[in-house]
C-alpha cells in the first residue's frame, strides 16, 4: 500500500509467525535487504528509505482501540529492521486495511473512525476516512505534495504524540542546547521527544542555504559525515544508545534542518515554494538518507517543537505563523500541520497533532521470498 508519501508491505498479523523474532528475516527476504548495490531489486523494496517498509495490522485486545500496527524500518544496505518508531505516512494506510481486510466493520455510506495502537511508541492515532460501497473512498481531490495525483482524504489525529521514548517532551529538560560530537566539535540543537525522537539543527550551523534538494545533500559527503556524527552524538544523549556503535545500529533520531521561510525554495518537481506560501523551511535526514519529502512523524515533531520557545525550530519560525497549523516546506512541497502543545508542571506537553494525507491499496496476493542459505 501507499501511505501518504511512502509505500510499504502491509501483513494481517496472523500470516506472519506468532513469534516476533522472526519476522526479522522473512522482511528482510522480502524486501530485498540488504542490497550493496543499494536498489532492493531482489524484492519489494525501491532503494529508497520511504519504500523500505513494513507495517503489520492485527486486531487489538485493547479497551478503546481497533487495531494493533507494529512498524519495521528496513535499511537498504545492511541487516537492521528497526522497530524503534513510528511511520506517519504509512499510518494513513492502516485504517483502509483494517477494512479492506475485515479487521474493523465499516457502513455501506458515510464516515468511518479506526482507532489505532501504534506498538512501537504506545501511541494511539485517530483514522477518519470516507467509506462508498463498503470500501474505502480512494479517489478525490486532496493533494498531497510528493504524491502524483489526487485521492480522498484521510484525517489522523494523533493522541498525546510526545514522550515515546522518554516520557517527556523535552527529553533533557532543555529547548536547545551545545550538543557535543565528533573530535572536540559541537552544535546547537533541539532535542524533542515527539511522535518520534527528533534533533533539530539549523541550517546555517551546518553552513547550508536550507534549500538544498536531497541529490545535493547526499552528494556533499562533508555534510554526510557530519550529519550522521550529530545523529549519533544525539542519540546517546537522548538515551536512545549507550555507544557510538549502538546509535549506528538504529534509525533515530530523525534530523530535521530548519532555516526561516525567507527566500524562494524550488522543489523536485521544479516548482518554486514562495516564502508567503510557507512558515518554516524544512530539510528531513533519517536512515542514511535525505528524504524526499518530510515524513507524517517529522512534520509532527518540527510543528510541536516549534511551539516551545527557545527550540532551534521556534527561532526559525515565520511570526506570521498561525496560532496551531504549521506550513512547513519541503523538497516535494508544503506540508500543513496542527499542533497543540501546553505547558504544565511537568514541563511542556503535545496534547494533540492532526494531518490529513491519502492511502491507496497497490497490490493484493503473496509476497515470496528466499530464506537466506536455502
Amino acid at each position: 500500500m501507499r501511505g501518504g508519501t511512502s509505500k510499504a508491505l502491509v501483513f494481517h498479523r496472523d500470516d506472519l509467525p506468532d513469534d516476533q523474532d522472526r519476522w526479522a528475516p522473512i522482511f528482510r527476504a522480502a524486501m530485498g535487504s540488504p542490497d550493496p548495490f543499494g536498489r532492493q531489486l531482489d524484492g519489494m523494496g525501491g532503494g529508497v528509505s520511504s519504500l523500505s517498509k513494513v507495517c503489520v495490522v492485527g486486531p487489538s485486545h485493547h479497551a478503546d482501540v481497533d487495531v494493533d500496527y507494529t512498524f519495521a524500518q528496513l535499511s537498504i544496505k545492511s541487516d537492521l529492521v528497526d522497530y524503534s518508531g513510528n511511520c506517519g505516512n504509512m499510518s494513513a494506510a492502516v485504517g483502509p486495511f483494517a477494512v479492506y481486510r475485515g479487521i474493523v466493520a465499516a457502513p455501506r455510506e458515510g464516515e468511518v473512525t479506526v482507532r489505532i495502537l501504534n506498538t512501537n511508541t504506545g501511541k494511539v492515532i485517530h483514522s477518519h476516512f470516507q467509506i462508498r460501497a463498503g470500501l474505502p473512498r480512494v479517489s478525490g481531490n486532496y493533494v498531497v505534495d510528493g504524491v502524483t495525483g489526487g485521492g480522498a482524504p484521510i484525517r489522523l489525529e494523533f493522541q498525546e504524540p510526545y514522550g515515546t521514548r522518554s516520557g517527556r517532551l523535552l527529553p533533557t529538560g532543555l529547548a536547545c542546547e551545545l550538543l557535543e560530537y565528533g573530535a572536540g566539535k559541537s552544535m546547537p540543537v533541539s532535542l524533542i521527544d515527539g511522535p518520534n525522537p527528533l534533533a533539530l539543527i539549523a541550517a546555517d550551523a551546518l553552513e547550508l542555504s536550507g534549500v538544498e534538494l536531497p541529490a545535493e545533500l547526499a552528494e556533499n559527503q562533508n555534510f554526510v559525515e557530519q550529519i550522521e556524527a550529530i545523529g549519533c552524538a544525539a542519540a546517546m544523549r537522548m538515551g536512545l544508545a549507550q555507544s557510538i556503535e549502538g546509535a549506528r545500529m538504529t534509525v533515530m533520531p530523525q534530523i530535521a534542518i530548519v532555516s526561516p521561510m525567507n527566500k524562494e525554495a524550488a522543489t523536485i518537481s521544479g516548482e518554486r515554494v514562495r516564502p508567503q506560501d510557507a512558515d518554516l523551511l524544512v530539510r528531513l535526514y533519517s536512515s542514511g538518507q535525505p528524504h524526499q519529502a518530510v515524513p507524517i512523524t517529522g512534520s509532527m515533531g518540527i510543528a510541536i517543537s516549534a511551539r516551545v520557545p527557545g527550540t532551534v525550530s521556534q527561532q526559525a519560525l515565520s511570526p506570521d505563523a498561525a496560532d496551531h497549523t504549521i506550513r512547513l516546506a519541503h523538497p516535494s512541497g508544503v506540508s500543513r500541520v496542527s499542533a497543540r502543545v501546553t505547558k504544565g508542571n511537568d514541563g511542556y506537553q503535545a496534547k494533540h497533532a492532526s494531518v490529513t494525507r491519502t492511502a491507496r491499496l497497490l497490490f493484493n496476493g503473496e509476497v515470496f521470498f528466499q530464506e537466506k542459505g536455502k
